[in-house]
């Protein structure tokens, strides 16, 4: 099982929600590193390290994957069956396998292109 982070999860940390930030701590002792690609971080960086310490902290905890030309088509292609436009929301769930969880601060869009992409992922509001 590995944990798939969107944006509301790094907000939150931000945040100082120690409980959440336990949890990814957690799952790295166990050796699974926390995914999410880079334009989650992209909504959520905003300054250096001193500013943003705890988010720094974070992202150099866990897998950053890019955006590159094959998770960009497949991304594409999965927004057409979707019928859905965000192509944030789209790529991280492409990220999930099944037996994940994914947490995010929208969970019925998260829900519903987990249903079109046909993963059993369970789906955690943050």
């Amino acid at each position: 099982m590995t944990l798939v982070l969107d944006a509301g999860a790094f907000v939150d940390v931000e945040r100082g929600d120690r409980e959440l930030a336990a949890r990814i701590k957690a799952e790295r002792r166990r050796g699974s590193a926390p995914v999410t690609h880079g334009a989650v971080v992209a909504q959520v960086w905003r300054g250096g390290k001193a500013r943003q310490a705890s988010l720094g902290a974070l992202l150099d905890a866990i897998q950053v994957e890019p955006i590159d030309d094959q998770l960009g088509r497949r991304t594409g292609v999965f927004l057409a069956r979707s019928r859905t436009s965000d192509v944030v929301d789209a790529a991280l769930v492409l990220l999930a396998r099944d037996g994940d969880q994914i947490l995010t601060s929208d969970p019925d869009d998260l829900c519903a292109l987990a249903a079109v992409a046909g993963l059993n992922v369970e789906i955690v509001p943050v």
